[in-house]
């Protein structure tokens, strides 16, 4: 793995941290949204955008729905804007497949404080890069993930290779993760891991805290196997392409 160093312990309370790196050329392959595509790319953790306490409000709301469901393998999520939800081997849509029920595992508190973490975020990482919040939008797949150390069972449990989102993802342009469990108190193993030539940067994940990143080859990344415990976290993408831009979850 050659050399570690770590971006964030989980000991530390990070105002901001903001590490500029040089941008890959994923971009000049998409049709590029001036004032808005990444001209300037890097990537950042802060501890002072969402406070513990709602990130543990805000886990709950992940274990609630987890609890209609979850995977056969290690990893687990939940998508409130689609629906999907892990069930054995496969995906249901939560909102069909329980219907009114739904009603009874979330409120609409839950989901205005869903909306409101990501507004903030949102707002976090336009000004990191010096864009205009109001041009960007959230796009999908944004979801809960749930991991823990059970063997995987399908392609989709295996959630430790090394990837690129903007790879995987055409419309990602800026990724987010809202980490809702403590590395080292909830779960060992599962840090996200920047994989850089010669050097991994790695993030401990705290409960609250954010990392957020441009989404193209300059931030390959990948997690870390979870080795015992449970790691909870909600990654949430954005795009400058307002075609493949989706709205907030909304109760059915």
């Amino acid at each position: 793995d050659g050399l570690t160093e770590a971006l964030a312990h989980r000991s530390e309370s990070l105002q901001d941290k903001f590490v500029e790196v040089p941008c890959s050329e994923d971009y000049d392959s998409h049709k590029r949204f001036e004032g808005c595509t990444p001209r300037k790319c890097g990537r950042g953790v802060t501890d002072a955008v969402i406070t513990r306490e709602e990130a543990e409000r805000i886990r709950r709301i992940a274990e609630r729905g987890l609890s209609l469901g979850g995977s056969d393998g290690g990893a687990s999520i939940l998508d409130l804007h689609s629906g999907a939800l892990s069930l054995g081997k496969h995906f249901v849509n939560l909102y069909r497949y329980f219907g009114d029920k739904i009603q009874d595992i979330f409120t609409e508190e839950d989901f205005a404080l869903y909306r409101d973490v990501r507004q903030r975020i949102q707002q976090r990482i336009a000004q990191a890069f010096g864009i205009s919040s109001a041009s960007m939008y959230l796009t999908k797949p944004t979801f809960f993930s749930r991991i823990n150390n059970t063997e995987a069972k399908t392609t989709h449990d295996e959630y430790w290779h090394p990837h690129v989102d903007k790879v995987t993802y055409g419309s990602f342009d800026y990724t987010s993760l809202l980490y809702l469990s403590d590395y080292a108190e909830d779960f060992g193993g599962g840090r996200f891991i920047f994989m850089d030539a010669g050097s991994n940067k790695t993030i401990e994940p705290r409960a609250g805290r954010v990392s957020f990143f441009t989404s193209g080859s300059e931030n390959l990344h990948r997690v870390e196997k979870v080795h015992w415990g449970t790691r909870y976290a909600i990654t949430i993408s954005f795009t400058c392409n307002p075609d493949h831009g989706i709205g907030d979850p909304v109760l059915m």
